[in-house]
């Protein structure tokens, strides 16, 4: 039997990640960037470093409780830093990290497509649901 070394048992355990295997841990992250906030914060700070209130104004219609949870799991995750400067008030910002970067130009595309699709969508919508109201009738 062959002793492999832990590097390579972790290089193993990548190549298995298939997020169609309901066990695979790739799910937890895939769940986790599908979230609107998430999304839209990691956009924003695309932009550069920002303090927690200019998260705040910028994703409109987050509540504070949202926006801290999603800050500390984007932090847990690696995605994101959170630097204190000792001020009065002290002061915090958040910047991504380099694989939280690489994340923010998929999830900026994404957006990107939203916005230049969205009537589109909103048609299908339409077109579906008088269908839909025909076919009860």
């Amino acid at each position: 039997m062959t002793t492999r070394t832990a590097a390579q048992r972790r290089a193993e355990a990548r190549a298995a990640y298939d997020a169609f295997v309901a066990q695979c841990p790739t799910r937890q992250l895939l769940d986790r960037i599908a979230d609107k906030w998430v999304s839209l914060a990691l956009v924003a700070l695309a932009e550069g470093p920002h303090r927690y209130s200019e998260l705040a104004r910028r994703l409109a219609g987050v509540s504070q409780k949202m926006l801290t949870q999603t800050l500390r799991n984007l932090e847990r995750d690696g995605l994101v830093s959170r630097t204190v400067t000792p001020a009065v008030p002290v002061r915090v910002s958040y910047a991504l990290t380099p694989v939280g970067e690489s994340l923010a130009g998929l999830m900026g595309a994404i957006k990107g497509w939203a916005e230049e699709h969205m009537e589109v969508v909103l048609a299908a919508r339409a077109a579906y649901d008088d269908g839909a109201d025909a076919a009860d009738a």
